[in-house]
């Protein structure tokens, strides 16, 4: 058995030359894929008989939710608002302050082992945190509100875009920015005129991505109590007011929808 599976196979070509293909490895890797699922099973304690029985029960609330209470629409126009708001603020905040911070992370523009070292590892540090978790925090500095739902999204913003940013600036041509160097131009400057200019569509179509997540983020920021629509889909959950949460989730569904098609148009544009 072992020799028919991990034994390489003799093939005879046409010419009369033997040649070994190596053997398929998949059965074994299939087998370590299993014991990590059962592993990861045992400790998260997850049972398939629970997720039988109840199930359904998930299906069950969704069926209350509709139809939506049309009535609670009124409620729902300020905290959607909100929400954007929150978003479109944190996102315009986060892309911006990720622009210097991606430059001296890239080996192309900064050639300081130190520097280049530092300002990776604090993008990569604030990129471990959870948005929620950080949202949590900032309830704490800034009390509830948007204000701490802004800084979770900006947090975010800052170092997804920074990263994504500063992997995109070390792909691009640098020979106009060494021409602009030997004429005298400082980095920062010959940086903005020789290689801002190659990266600006592609920064412009991340930062555009981002913001349409971060629209739907933000609408799960309330239950920390970062305000927005998470606020009051999380009270009327525990209210049990499903036909409520089920006009929140309608309108937060076609506000995504609306957002997400203006911000495919403009990146189409863009590319």
């Amino acid at each position: 058995m072992y020799d028919k599976i991990f034994k390489p196979k003799k093939i005879i070509l046409s010419n009369g030359k033997v040649v070994e293909e190596k053997a398929s490895r998949r059965l074994f890797y299939d087998i370590l894929l299993l014991i990590i699922i059962i592993f990861a099973g045992r400790i998260t304690d997850f049972d398939i008989n629970v997720l039988r029985e109840r199930g359904y029960q998930f299906f069950v609330i969704i069926g209350e939710m509709f139809p939506p209470n049309l009535s609670y629409l009124n409620k729902v126009w300020d905290p959607l608002f909100d929400t954007i708001k929150m978003s479109l603020i944190g996102s315009i905040l986060g892309a911006v302050l990720a622009i210097p911070f991606a430059i001296f992370a890239s080996s192309n523009i900064n050639k300081s082992k130190f520097g280049l070292s530092f300002f990776r590892f604090i993008i990569s540090l604030i990129r471990t945190f959870p948005t929620i978790v950080v949202a949590l925090i900032a309830t704490y500095i800034f009390g509830l509100g948007t204000m701490a739902g802004t800084i979770a999204i900006f947090v975010f913003t800052f170092s997804y875009i920074g990263k994504q940013l500063y992997e995109t600036i070390e792909t691009v041509d640098m020979g106009a920015f060494e021409a602009a160097t030997s004429m005298g131009s400082t980095r920062i400057r010959a940086f903005f005129v020789a290689i801002f200019p190659q990266i600006l569509p592609s920064y412009l179509s991340v930062s555009l991505y981002c913001f349409e997540g971060n629209v739907r983020y933000a609408a799960i920021l309330g239950y920390v109590g970062a305000g927005g629509l998470g606020l009051i889909i999380n009270d009327n959950l525990g209210l049990r007011k499903y036909s409520n949460v089920g006009m929140i989730i309608i309108v937060l569904f076609f506000a995504v929808i609306i957002i997400e098609s203006l911000s495919h148009y403009i990146r189409s544009r863009l590319t």
